[in-house]
């Protein structure tokens, strides 16, 4: 069912009367590469993963917000889920060529931008989407938020699996719902659904944000599991949520469902997709994501509290990446695959009081780190931080500054991911190796006299 694509972007910048000059500061010559990613001359181009770029003084959230979150010096941010990588070629392009149109109205959308998101979804996992059922917005976040809204009134419960997505918690903050956390059990390096737990919560929620592939575990989870949260949540009438904007990122040998791929047509039909390019070629600061369902009902419901205010320069990078940017996502997931066998095996051997099981799916790892917990008595010391100030004062939040101070890391503290998460950090292996292995070899120099 193969879909081709409408727009031309060169075509409109003549018909706008742009140059579209591909020789543009910062950009390639069109010499270099063609717009599939390929050389001219048919061989594939080769993208370098291993460059170190510099964000420090970018204002990025990853680098210069651990600086000021800490307020000491911070040799590798590992927090917050961005990728270090310089963007797919096709996109700096194709914003290049739309700056040279330096006109700034109202920007129109054309069919073939919501056909590009079907393709992508067909081509990579076979999954049919209508793509008049797209509904576009400004982030994920803010689309569950307009779910919640619909489907969850505020003082209602909302289920989720943890530990899951920390951003989940501030939309229920923001829609003043409840969440009703089901622990997962954590077994062998794996983190498992309690289902008992599961359906005696979902008799009295109102929805369930299902986080798939799961932030930050790395859990993918299989058709059985998700048939089997769907059909629960059918029964108890709670509607599920599911965001899937980790869902390109599955490692070798693993397995991406997507829920709205189920072979349970009333399970579906209970249900909204939500995702994104944000991830896939790290354009979050685009502001450009969308959501659907095959069910009209909810459609409908949800998309009264919806809006997008799209910003342009979004929706022409999404486009590109989703039309010329394969080949380079391609090549980055493979690269993201070894980071996490490079990790696993790293710590094994080097870093004795961290354990970590080479996560299914995401850029992610969820590093247990009790040992360090209990050897720097991060709890005792978070309870005399508590009794002695205004606010509450978690171990995670004693371990991440102890790591930072010590080891020059920055990583996402496990108290934000909810229940479930003591002792447990989240570092981002979006980055160059050498990232890696210049954190891994801080932390294991930090923690050898434990």
């Amino acid at each position: 069912m193969a879909r081709i694509s409408g727009l031309d972007r060169r075509t409109f910048l003549r018909g706008a009367g742009a140059s579209a000059l591909l020789g543009a500061v910062g950009v390639k010559p069109v010499s270099a590469t063609n717009l599939a990613g390929g050389s001219l001359t048919g061989a594939p181009e080769v993208f370098d993963f291993d460059e170190v770029v510099d964000r420090f003084g970018t204002m990025a959230t990853k680098w210069d917000g651990a600086v000021a979150d800490m307020g000491t010096e911070i040799e590798v941010g590992m927090g917050i889920a961005d990728l270090d990588f310089r963007t797919a070629p096709c996109i700096t392009r194709a914003l290049a060529e739309r700056c040279e149109h330096d006109i700034w109205g109202y920007q129109r959308r054309p069919a073939a931008y919501s056909e590009a998101v079907a393709d992508w979804n067909y081509r990579r996992y076979g999954l049919e989407i209508d793509p008049s059922t797209l509904v576009w917005t400004t982030g994920v976040l803010p689309a569950l938020i307009a779910a919640l809204q619909t489907f969850s009134p505020p003082g209602s419960r909302v289920l989720m699996n943890t530990p899951t997505y920390n951003g989940f918690y501030s939309a229920l903050r923001f829609t003043r719902t409840i969440t009703e956390d089901s622990p997962m059990v954590f077994s062998d390096g794996r983190w498992e659904i309690d289902f008992d737990d599961f359906e005696r919560r979902a008799q009295r929620a109102s929805s369930f944000i299902l986080c798939n592939p799961q932030n930050p575990t790395g859990n993918c989870w299989s058709e059985e599991d998700l048939l089997r949260m769907g059909e629960i949540c059918l029964r108890h009438k709670v509607v599920v949520l599911a965001d899937e904007i980790h869902c390109d990122f599955v490692n070798a040998g693993q397995k991406y469902t997507p829920f709205a791929s189920l072979p349970d047509r009333e399970i579906v039909d209970n249900s909204l997709t939500f995702k994104s390019m944000s991830k896939s070629f790290n354009l979050a600061g685009l502001k450009v994501s969308w959501w659907f369902s095959t069910n009209p009902s909810l459609q409908s419901r949800c998309r009264t509290n919806s809006r997008a205010d799209l910003h342009t320069l979004g929706l022409v990078a999404n486009h590109a990446a989703l039309t010329e940017g394969e080949p380079w996502f391609d090549q980055a997931l493979a690269y993201l695959d070894e980071n996490q066998s490079f990790a696993e095996s790293y710590i094994r051997d080097n870093v004795p009081h961290v354990h970590y099981r080479k996560a299914q799916g995401t850029f992610l790892a969820w590093l247990d780190m009790r040992e360090i917990s209990e050897a720097i008595d991060a709890p005792g010391i978070a309870a005399r931080q508590t009794a002695e100030g205004s606010t509450v004062v978690a171990p995670e939040d004693v371990l991440q500054r102890w790591l930072a101070e010590n080891a020059k890391v920055f990583l996402g503290p496990g108290d934000n991911f909810g229940t479930g998460s003591d002792g447990f950090m989240r570092m981002n292996l979006g980055t160059p190796r050498s990232n890696i292995q210049r954190a891994l070899d801080n932390i294991a120099s930090a923690t050898a006299t434990l």
